[in-house]
């Protein structure tokens, strides 16, 4: 189950209670599901009771209490919580993270993308109206390409009002290289000003790297896996159960949950980014992926070590990496930047 999915279930229930009359309030137009603010709380959390209780002229949790009933046993909810004033928390299903890397594979570069763009974009940033500054130029080319991507083709303004960069973009292209000139000037917020570093560095202490790397990293799996005689299929990540525990896996860590949200918000997040006129969401959140990425990578190899065969879940989890390449590499190409195969 996507957020997407979980959201509409959740308006659904709302639908429900308003036509039942447990509820009398308007029914929203939409609800919010997002990863909770705190480890430990479930896969998403929404504040929709709180928006609620005041119309309904009930307490928040009341009115929680009557949507959590009508969520629970709903199909790919494993369980559904009230936390603190009436929020609701999600855990989804243990088939939820399968389902997310068959939808991710399946559509590949349309996830997250409504316009699915051909080919990677060159990263080339144009040089805008005369009179354009760099940060301008490069944000307005990328916000294009996002409000494209959401669906929202002619509705976008340009750029919003921006903290000027320090150089034109033709000196700090000449200076960083494109990849590097585009990065610097969308991570920042529309407020914030532009820190340019002396030259590019090429380590993992540069987010614009790191991302990059994170993607070569998923191909390189890909390949070896290939050398080794198999390939990604969706499944367990878990690791194997220790002889007879009487089950074939043991749970997933933490770290695959969280890779998994990632990726599953990465539809929204691209919306939000155009919506908002804010190309710096897009970018956190693939500097996000990119180092859940790799803690999950510790704690789930996807690749056998040493004499093993590969087995179910070696398969599973390289699927898992193939499905986090294709999120970073979308995410990229949206903000012009180049997704290296090898780096």
């Amino acid at each position: 189950m996507t957020p997407a999915e979980l959201s509409r279930t959740v308006l659904r229930s709302v639908r429900g209670a308003v036509e039942e009359r447990e509820l009398s309030v308007p029914v929203p137009a939409r609800i919010v599901v997002q990863p909770p603010p705190r480890p430990g709380c479930g896969d998403y959390a929404s504040n929709v009771a709180l928006q609620l209780a005041k119309p309904a002229g009930r307490p928040a949790r009341e009115v929680a209490e009557i949507l959590r009933k009508r969520l629970a046993g709903t199909a790919g909810i494993d369980r559904v919580e009230i936390a603190g004033p009436g929020f609701l928390n999600f855990t989804l299903g243990d088939g939820a993270l399968v389902a997310l890397v068959r939808d991710v594979l399946a559509q590949g570069a349309a996830y997250g993308d409504r316009s699915a763009a051909g080919g990677p974009n060159t990263g080339r940033a144009s040089a805008g109206r005369p009179g354009t500054g760099a940060r301008e130029a490069v944000v307005g080319e990328a916000l294009e390409r996002i409000g494209a991507a959401a669906g929202r083709t002619g509705r976008a303004g340009g750029p919003p009002a921006l903290v000027p960069a320090p150089d034109d973009l033709a000196t700090l292209t000449a200076r960083l290289g494109t990849d590097e000139t585009r990065w610097i000037l969308l991570r920042p917020a529309a407020h914030d000003p532009v820190r340019v570093p002396e030259r590019p560095v090429q380590r993992e202490g540069n987010p614009r790297f790191r991302v990059q790397y994170a993607h070569a990293r998923t191909r390189a799996l890909v390949r070896n896996a290939v050398d080794l005689g198999f390939t990604g299929e969706p499944g367990d990540v878990g690791a194997p159960a220790a002889a007879g525990s009487g089950a074939e896996f043991r749970p997933a860590p933490a770290s695959a949950h969280a890779l998994h949200t990632l990726l599953a918000t990465h539809p929204s997040v691209v919306e939000a980014a155009a919506r908002l006129r804010a190309p710096d969401r897009l970018v956190r959140h693939l500097e996000a992926t990119a180092d859940a990425f790799f803690r999950w990578h510790d704690d789930c190899p996807p690749l056998p070590v040493g004499e093993q065969k590969p087995l179910a879940v070696h398969r599973a989890r390289l699927a898992l990496a193939e499905a986090t390449g294709t999120v970073l590499a979308n995410g990229l190409r949206l903000l012009g930047i180049s997704a290296p195969e090898h780096l």
